[in-house]
């Protein structure tokens, strides 16, 4: 399991990060919201342990953008004990609070459950209004009817909705879904995403084009 802690104070970053290590987990670091995000972007996560008072970018914004971004469980590890900002964080998506100080044996074991409770929740599959991507099984359903797609186009269509709401570049595309030792040209993204948004029919609009870039799974 991968986690990120993202906090301005060093001392609770390195605490947290080696409770992680002895919990068997990889973990991340970030100073602030920003860079946070940066960080949401280019991996993938399990939990992020977030602080709210940061500087660059507090702990509130920072989930809205990580939340719009990928569905990625939250823990806020804060000071701040008030119950209208524990409430607010909820009403944000927090999958849990935590107040400081804290133990960090405890937030190990609510990592593992905040977690566990999102892989059960969602499984690996992404669903949007009528529309089902099995991610393990590799099939995609819309109004409750299979729609058949190219081994290819599904490659695609799982990499874009990994990574939705990120303007994607055709050689990320062309590198990610064929592979480093591809030599083909943009004109091959561009004719398998016509193909996709033909295939994905009342839901074409979702893949926008990026002027001057490529693509992206926006909802």
């Amino acid at each position: 399991m991968k986690i990120l802690v993202v906090d301005d104070e060093v001392r609770i970053r390195e605490v947290v990060s080696e409770y992680a290590k002895v919990s068997g987990f990889e973990c991340d670091q970030a100073s602030d919201g920003l860079e946070a995000i940066e960080m949401v972007i280019k991996n993938d996560y399990d939990c992020i342990v977030l602080d709210i008072m940061m500087p660059e970018l507090d702990g509130f914004t920072a989930l809205k953008r990580i939340k719009e971004i990928k569905n990625i469980p939250v823990i806020m590890l804060s000071a701040r004990q008030e119950e209208y900002d524990k409430l607010f964080s909820f009403d944000l998506g927090v999958d849990d609070y935590v107040t400081k100080p804290f133990s960090p044996k405890e937030l190990m074991a609510r990592i593992k459950v905040v977690a566990e409770r999102n892989k059960t929740k969602t499984g690996d599959k992404f669903v949007y209004e009528d529309l089902v991507l099995d991610i393990t099984g590799r099939s995609l359903l819309i109004d409750g009817k299979k729609v058949m797609l190219t081994p290819k186009e599904m490659d695609l269509l799982i990499f874009l909705v990994k990574n939705r709401n990120i303007a994607l570049g055709r050689e990320k595309l062309l590198n990610a879904v064929w592979d480093y030792d591809y030599f083909g040209e943009d004109r091959t993204v561009d004719t398998h995403i016509k193909m996709l948004r033909k295939n994905l029919g009342k839901y074409r609009d979702l893949i926008v084009t990026v002027r001057g870039m490529g693509y992206k799974f926006e909802v």
